[in-house]
């Protein structure tokens, strides 16, 4: 599954994946809207050539470049101003970019940022999952459901979900055609809803406060992030699963569709301006429990990710890539990539990022202006690239 949260570090009530202009935010209980029409402005260019056979996509200040992920070298660089995101549209080509907006569609493979947008106020998470994408609008409520397939020819054919209040949160459609959505509003998120494929209520948890972020491992089984440890939801039936700490907050997680366990952060402060955590969370979908892996340094809600073996990889501070062994609960290996660094106390402001791609995982130093290829099985920095200008976010096809 490709997912890409929209993340931002807590301040109080706030949680790391939210943003000013480009947030999560998705719900709870509203109907369906009637139809299945492009939910936004759309105009059908002429399918692209290829120019990228294997793209990445990096953001920067003031715009994107597009790199060949073979040599990292920039193909095309395209001006687009303001705070801009970037996430996986699901179909091998397409990237959404968040804009102030909505989300545009870049034809990552062609080179080009088509005109083709699907209106959004605060657009925020995009999860892909099972040949659908979701797009969630925080200031609309609206979950939009597409097959990323039909993208390229103008806005593919949508069907929507409309919340009761716009709030914070995070939807993933399942292969049985169920909606597992967040529940809340502006002031608090308690918990999740599953409704089924006619959209009436499968399921509900209100034991999850501030509810945030999702992934998915296997066997289907959908987690989502709580202050409080994390649920779990598989065949029609919710689970909780405790932190050990009264306060044990799990917001970002990273799933592997063939690994019964999740990676995901951890922090236990609810005071702290910027908590930086030193621990991870290993969440095992099998017995429902969750236990903690010492890095011995921090990370940040950009660090998180799982390699071709289902291994979990942290990008700490300490410039290194922590490989863990999820069943073993151990750092098996530390891959040296950049010089220390330490996270900006704005999130939305550069550091480093992790994207993995197969057996490859893709390294941001915003500081040196660098973007690093470290081959995971070899634990190698197999290449290294200076950008034009400072990364902030990655991602891929």
């Amino acid at each position: 599954m490709n997912k890409v949260k929209s993340l931002r570090p807590r301040t109080k009530a706030v949680l790391p994946g939210a943003m000013v202009a480009v947030a999560l935010a998705l719900s709870a209980c509203g109907q369906d809207d009637p139809g299945n029409r492009p939910a936004a402005r759309s105009e059908a260019p002429a399918p692209a050539a290829v120019k990228v056979k294997e793209p990445l996509v990096v953001t920067y200040d003031g715009g994107l470049h597009i790199l060949d992920a073979a040599t990292l070298k920039v193909v095309q660089s395209i001006p687009l101003p303001g705070f801009i995101r970037v996430n996986p549209a699901g179909n091998g080509r397409h990237v959404m970019v968040s804009t102030s907006t909505g989300f545009r569609v870049l034809d990552a493979a062609g080179a080009t940022l088509t005109k083709d947008e699907f209106a959004a106020p605060k657009p925020g998470h995009v999860v892909h999952h099972a040949g659908k994408t979701v797009l969630f609008s925080d200031g609309a409520g609206k979950a939009t459901i597409f097959d990323p397939r039909r993208l390229g020819d103008g806005l593919p054919q949508s069907t929507t979900h409309t919340a009761p209040h716009p709030h914070h949160g995070v939807a993933i459609a399942l292969a049985n055609g169920e909606l597992v959505i967040t529940l809340g509003d502006e002031e608090k998120r308690p918990g999740i809803q599953v409704l089924g494929a006619d959209r009436r209520e499968v399921a509900r948890s209100e034991d999850c406060p501030g509810v945030h972020g999702e992934a998915t491992a296997k066997d289907e089984t959908v987690v989502i992030g709580c202050e409080t440890g994390a649920l779990l939801y598989r065949d029609g039936k919710i689970t909780k699963v405790r932190a050990p700490d009264a306060y044990g907050r799990v917001g970002n997680q990273a799933g592997h569709e063939d690994s019964p366990i999740v990676l995901g952060d951890y922090k236990t402060d609810p005071d702290a301006e910027l908590e930086r955590p030193e621990r991870v969370s290993l969440i095992d979908t099998r017995s429902g429990s969750l236990k903690l892996v010492d890095l011995g340094t921090s990370y940040t809600f950009r660090s998180l990710g799982r390699g071709p073996h289902g291994e979990a990889l942290v990008l700490g501070t300490d410039g290194a890539l922590h490989v863990i062994d999820p069943e073993r609960g151990e750092v098996t290996r530390k891959i040296k990539v950049m010089d220390q660094w330490r996270e900006p106390l704005e999130w939305q402001q550069p550091r480093p990022a992790l994207h993995v791609r197969d057996h490859t995982a893709y390294v941001t130093d915003p500081a040196g202006k660098k973007l690093h290829a470290v081959d995971i099985d070899s634990g190698k920095v197999t290449l290294t690239a200076q950008l034009p200008q400072s990364p902030n976010e990655i991602t891929g096809t």
